[in-house]
């Protein structure tokens, strides 16, 4: 009888504990416009996201939203005149996301201030980091970067850049001599840039 108390208590906790990933959640479709509001530990910020400008790259940011995947996440590399990046480094989030990589799309609409692209690494490497840019950085449409060119915008600050400006850029590109400690270790990576600012949630508003 005790052994099936705790069978059924098990089996209850499962059926009802919130899914982290289903491989289904990479073929749902993004609207053709939508708006994504950030709340920030600065303020809050809404992105406008077109779909015709970079489609897989927007379904791909709508399922991110649609799932929670960038609530309580740091901007870990904000360089001062050039961009604001940030994204999920919780690998146990990010594992399975990260089999279904966003592929590479032309660059359709450019890189200006306020601007919202994928960062990459190389051909077909687009996950979930993100960086808004600080001004217009029109050279990021057509370099070639490790065998791809050009980095494809898909949205747009349309309120709050003010906030988007004000998040704390004091620590450059020295958080990302340490990003890889970020996953294993996020307190100790706190403990080196204590002043990193934060998206508290992230969403998409009902039109």
């Amino acid at each position: 009888m005790k052994k099936t108390f705790y069978v059924l208590i098990i089996m209850f906790l499962t059926c009802c504990s919130k899914a982290t990933f289903n491989s289904k959640w990479t073929k749902e479709t993004a609207p053709e416009n939508f708006t994504a509001r950030f709340e920030t530990s600065k303020g809050t910020f809404d992105i406008k996201v077109n779909r015709t400008r970079s489609p897989m790259a927007v379904d791909r940011f709508y399922q991110f939203l649609k799932h929670h995947l960038y609530d309580n996440t740091l901007f870990y590399r904000v360089v001062p005149d050039f961009v604001v990046q940030f994204g999920n480094g919780d690998t146990t989030k990010t594992n399975s996301w990260n089999k279904f990589k966003v592929p590479d799309e032309e660059v359709l609409k450019s890189n200006t201030k306020g601007a919202l692209s994928y960062a990459r690494d190389g051909k077909d490497t687009r996950g979930n980091d993100l960086f808004i840019n600080l001004k217009n950085n029109t050279r990021l449409d057509t370099v070639n970067y490790n065998g791809v060119k050009g980095f494809p915008s898909f949205g747009d600050v349309v309120k709050g850049m003010e906030v988007v400006e004000s998040i704390y850029s004091g620590y450059g590109n020295a958080t990302m001599k340490q990003y890889d400690s970020l996953s294993p270790n996020r307190e100790k990576y706190l403990k080196a840039f204590p002043k990193l600012d934060f998206i508290k949630k992230a969403y998409i508003l009902k039109e």
